[in-house]
């Protein structure tokens, strides 16, 4: 039995999720979301915390400040509960409107940018709100997740050699693209040691992390209108670009089935589906990709009807598409 002092001790790192078995693809998904923060970036933000109070750059006068669309929101909220720490997050309308509500219930400040940036996006924006608060308080420490080398050390310590032990025989992996923190970490794992491991990186179409052009975004999580410091392509093999629409009706496939994930997971799934059918046909290679969140905070959003009629029209008319016969 566990038993634990603080939430960010607590993550199941070793479920996977046989999709031959709900979508007819060849692909095990890992699942991240069973922890209190309920996503992946727990682990980003644990690292990011600890390494700046390693470096005396975070005292318990400090006041965390970070950009986020929801999910590493909440993991700091909750590190900066445990450790009786200020947190301002600062998101944007895209943001979940319970992912907000958990970032306020765990203590933290949420302020809300609507600026957009060049590319039409809100991370700029967000960035810039950022950079201010800094500029005008001692006290704001910016982790500054697109730049920390701690977010992507997190996975390349943790994420990577979890997959590597449950699967030695691992062939290709998919990860989604958001700041690149999961994706960088796991991809130089796997390269560094010399393993033969077809490293696919998932993104949003009309995020530009991967020279794409710029577009309108609704689902948060996966892709960028600012271009991450911590991406480097030379470890990346292949990328996949997801229609909005195809992660909605994906989402709903796999809730069909009882897995309710959230928007990054059913991109991920996505690209990973079509890419496997693209270069595997009719093959069963041994794949895995990483499902980032569950659903729950998506309720009132991609899985809100009138939502997805709202932004995506009737796309869900052909959700069982998706599924295998």
């Amino acid at each position: 039995m566990p038993i634990i002092t603080s939430p960010q001790e607590f993550n199941v790192d070793d479920l996977y999720v046989d999709l031959r078995h709900v979508i007819d693809r060849p692909i095990y998904l890992k699942c991240e979301g069973f922890n209190f923060a309920g996503s992946v970036k727990l682990k980003a933000a644990a690292a990011m915390v600890e390494a700046a109070e390693r470096d005396g750059a975070l005292t318990p006068d400090s006041v965390i400040v970070e950009s986020s669309s929801g999910n590493l929101g909440i993991a700091l909220s909750l590190i900066a509960a445990s450790r009786g720490l200020k947190f301002v997050c600062v998101t944007d309308p895209r943001c979940n409107p319970a992912s907000m509500r958990v970032m306020r219930a765990l203590g933290a400040e949420v302020r809300v940018v609507s600026d957009k940036d060049a590319n039409g996006g809100y991370l700029g924006g967000r960035i810039s709100h950022v950079r201010n608060l800094c500029e005008s308080d001692g006290r704001y420490v910016w982790l500054n997740q697109y730049a920390n080398r701690n977010n992507w050390m997190a996975h390349y310590r943790g994420t990577a050699p979890a997959i590597d032990r449950e699967f030695p025989d691992l062939e290709v992996l998919f990860v989604g693209a958001g700041t690149t923190g999961t994706l960088m970490g796991c991809a130089r794992y796997f390269r560094e040691r010399k393993r033969p491991v077809t490293i696919v990186a998932v993104d949003a179409v009309g995020s530009v992390t991967f020279g794409g052009i710029p577009e309108r975004r609704m689902v948060p999580g996966l892709g960028t209108s600012s271009r991450p410091a911590l991406v480097d392509e030379s470890f990346i093999d292949d990328v996949v670009h997801v229609p909005e629409p195809d992660t909605i009706r994906t989402v709903h496939a796999l809730a069909s089935r009882g897995f309710l994930f959230g928007g990054s997971t059913g991109t991920v799934v996505s690209g990973a589906s079509r890419w496997l059918d693209e270069k595997y046909p009719g093959e069963d290679p041994v794949a895995v990709a990483i499902a980032p969140d569950l659903g729950e905070r998506y309720l009132d959003s991609i899985y809100e009807d009138g939502w997805v009629r709202e932004h995506f029209g009737d796309v869900l008319s052909d959700a069982a598409g998706i599924l295998g016969d």
